[in-house]
């Protein structure tokens, strides 16, 4: 039977904000909808219960990558004390926020949340009241440079110090045409060495044989999200150095100590990677 424990009421779902197109589906609200939450909108929907009728365990995987995103800013800030984040591609806000585990891990948090869909600035100011912990700015990861040079970014983040990057769920949108490897390695010049990169991406495990027709949903239906294999995952870390427990499943994927086992088979679909600039 599918898990339906993550669905939300759709009867408080939040009205679109001025400007925001809601004729076309977005990748961030297609994952709030699997994450439960209620910032998505019928042509959203329509998407992902294609993929849930081929995939019913389809949130699994998003649950799956927020534990990994979670694991990832206990290690970096608890651990090696970094006290500043940049989670580009951010999606839109849900019930468990960078912001929110690194503060958790560390005094003196800062984070920057970066996304191209205007949904996401609309919600995360509204979400991001706490002045000076964290902020959302509008930007295109295509455009690094104006990542990095944009005002709201700098006032918070010291790029002469470490920051962790986020790169969540948003690199398999990348097309090989875009050359995703490069895009990850312009990021490269904009911080300090000590920086540590993680990324999440949908990981072509070869065990699942609806991977292929998920594909086919995804790139119909949102223009591109894109299964690699592990080498090609790990390549994205080229010029870094890469962490144990290298490329693993996002549940079984430890910054630090042995890998767990893995909490859902569906796991093995989407992996976790970090490297660091030295």
């Amino acid at each position: 039977m599918p898990d339906n424990t993550w669905m939300h009421d759709r009867s408080e779902e939040t009205a679109p904000a001025v400007g925001i197109d809601i004729s076309t589906p977005s990748f961030a609200r297609v994952y709030d909808y699997f994450l439960g939450g209620k910032d998505n909108f019928a042509v959203d929907r329509e998407v992902a219960d294609l993929v849930m009728q081929l995939v019913p365990e389809a949130p699994v995987v998003a649950r799956g990558n927020r534990t990994a995103i979670e694991r990832a800013v206990r290690y970096l800030a608890g651990e090696l004390g970094i006290r500043q984040f940049i989670d580009l591609g951010s999606g839109l806000p849900t019930s468990s926020n960078v912001h929110q585990f690194a503060k958790d891990s560390i005094d003196g948090a800062r984070v920057i949340y970066v996304d191209n869909d205007p949904i996401v600035l609309a919600h995360g100011r509204a979400l991001l009241a706490e002045d000076g912990v964290a902020a959302v700015i509008q930007a295109d990861l295509y455009e690094p440079e104006k990542i990095f040079s944009e005002p709201v970014l700098t006032e918070l983040i010291d790029l002469s110090e470490p920051v962790g990057v986020i790169l969540a769920a948003i690199i398999h949108h990348v097309p090989d045409e875009r050359n995703p490897q490069a895009v990850v390695q312009g990021l490269h010049e904009f911080v300090a060495p000590g920086s540590h990169f993680m990324l999440t991406h949908l990981h072509d495990s070869g065990d699942d044989p609806r991977v292929e027709e998920a594909k086919k949903i995804l790139q119909q239906g949102l223009g591109g999200s894109y299964f690699r294999g592990a080498a090609e995952i790990e390549g994205f870390m080229a010029g870094l150095t890469v962490l144990e427990p290298g490329v693993a499943p996002v549940t079984a994927w430890r910054p630090s100590g042995p890998a767990g086992p893995l909490e859902h088979p569906l796991h093995t679909q989407m992996a976790a990677v970090m490297g660091r600039r030295d």
